[in-house]
């Protein structure tokens, strides 16, 4: 009883709101790029706004602190599911599944012996943040939970995670448990990519009717105050809440305008601070920065090394423009600057990902801004250019590119042959036109001769 009083009695003297205001004071190291948009203060330990098209981190305040994620952690689960199962595989629960998990602990309740759809199970997870649904998926997609959590480590780290650790499906406390704001936008860049998970992750409620597998009739009322509609905000994707003694209040959001989609997550905040942080975060970016379009705003001859170059009527033939950027490249900037304030450069060594992405790739111009990566565009052949001639038969022409500096190489290299040859034939033919002069003196001389002495003899 002593012990019990005392661990009470200290919880009960943190100050956390003192705490709070502690962490509100804490450096954002994006407010020291130069001309970059100054961010606001929250009270959050680590924090992020992350462009999801282009990966571009608008704001960043300890954005690789090894931190707590609680619940957050089932994004990951749930992209896992999706990529390696289907909606209507049945979720059964185990022993392990259920009692697995502390009985306090976020649950719907399920019990063993029970099933759900894979379907049901998502909205199990992503609406009432159920433990035991997220052990139970894990059960049927690896065949065991800590088979489904090295499934979950090697995904982490195939997505550039660096700082990230996972030893559960759900997020229970524990030490060996942990992420950062930044690795965390990285997973949730790849859930909110998915139009389903995006569906799940924006639901306000979600009811359970009873089957024959599942007897309950029961709704799950969303916890995420800018989703189940207690704090409006326009362009909301999805999102995820957390909360652990340790991890505090943990938040996931992403939401979309004018084309800008961004993701936003705060670690170690109290309630309800997580979610007006949020809402102050996301106007912060959607009001100081905008989506650029680079193949219709840049006017710079690129890339400045280019070894290519296009024609409209050339030795090829009608061939058009030869290469182009792509149409949909976009990068992001601050609304008070142009892509022309930009720094670029290109870059040839492409990724297999980004050669599926792009077939006509050849190249990629890599754009920053302060030092700041801002997102990049695609050099591409050219897929319009085309031979016609009035109404006859239009046939596509393949795109042609020419490396300038080969080309002037070997036609170096010809003058240098044909010079060498020339020089040759020219010393031949001197030598042959010195031999046959001779030859005619020595005839003549010989001739001459002959002559006399036949006038000699005269009978």
């Amino acid at each position: 009883m002593f012990c019990s009083f005392s661990l009470t009695a200290f919880a009960e003297t943190v100050d956390y709101a003192a705490l709070a205001q502690e962490r509100k004071s804490l450096p954002i190291q994006s407010n020291d790029i130069e001309s970059w948009p100054e961010g606001p203060e929250v009270s959050a330990e680590s924090a992020i706004v992350m462009e999801a098209e282009t990966g571009t981190i608008l704001y960043a305040k300890n954005i690789h602190e090894e931190l707590f994620p609680a619940s957050t952690t089932k994004i990951m689960t749930c992209l896992l599911a999706v990529e390696n199962a289907s909606l209507s595989d049945t979720i059964t629960f185990s022993n392990d599944a259920v009692f697995s998990v502390p009985n306090d602990g976020s649950s719907i309740g399920m019990d063993v012996g029970e099933s759900i759809t894979l379907e049901q199970a998502l909205y199990g997870i992503m609406v009432g943040s159920a433990n035991e649904v997220a052990n139970a998926v894990a059960e049927h997609v690896s065949g065991s939970i800590d088979d489904f959590v090295k499934l979950m480590n090697d995904k982490a780290k195939s997505l550039g995670c660096t700082n990230t650790h996972f030893a559960n499906t759900n997020g229970l406390q524990d030490s060996n448990h942990y992420t950062s704001v930044y690795d965390l936008a990285l997973i949730s860049k790849e859930f909110f990519n998915n139009e389903l998970l995006c569906k799940i992750g924006n639901t306000p409620r979600y009811h359970f009717e009873p089957t024959q597998t599942q007897p309950d009739d029961f709704y799950l009322n969303n916890k995420h105050k800018l989703i189940n509609g207690e704090i409006s905000y326009d362009g909301i994707v999805g999102g995820k809440t957390g909360y652990t003694d340790q991890a505090r209040e943990t938040l996931v959001t992403c939401a979309e305008r004018d084309g800008m989609k961004l993701i936003c997550i705060v670690f170690m905040e109290e309630s309800p601070t997580q979610f007006t942080d949020t809402v102050t975060l996301f106007d912060y970016a959607f009001n100081n920065f905008h989506l650029v379009n680079v193949s219709a705003n840049e006017t710079r001859y690129m890339p400045d090394d280019s070894l290519f170059f296009e024609s409209d009527h050339d030795v090829f033939g009608k061939s058009g423009t030869i290469l182009k950027l792509d149409e949909n490249s976009t990068v992001i900037l601050p609304k008070t600057s142009s892509i022309s304030d930009a720094d670029y450069e290109i870059s040839y060594d492409l990724s297999d990902t980004e050669l599926a992405d792009y077939p006509s790739a050849i190249a990629k111009v890599n754009y920053s801004y302060h030092g700041v990566t801002i997102g990049s565009a695609m050099i591409c052949y050219s897929e319009s250019s085309l031979a016609a001639n009035d109404d006859s038969d239009i046939t596509a022409v393949h795109p042609i590119y020419i490396n300038v500096k080969i080309l002037f190489a070997i036609a170096a290299a010809i003058v240098l042959i044909m010079t060498i040859i020339g020089a040759t034939s020219s010393k031949s033919v001197r030598t042959h036109k010195s031999v046959s002069r001779s030859d005619r003196i020595r005839y003549n001389r010989r001739k001459r001769e002959f002559n006399k002495s036949n006038k000699k003899i005269k009978f």
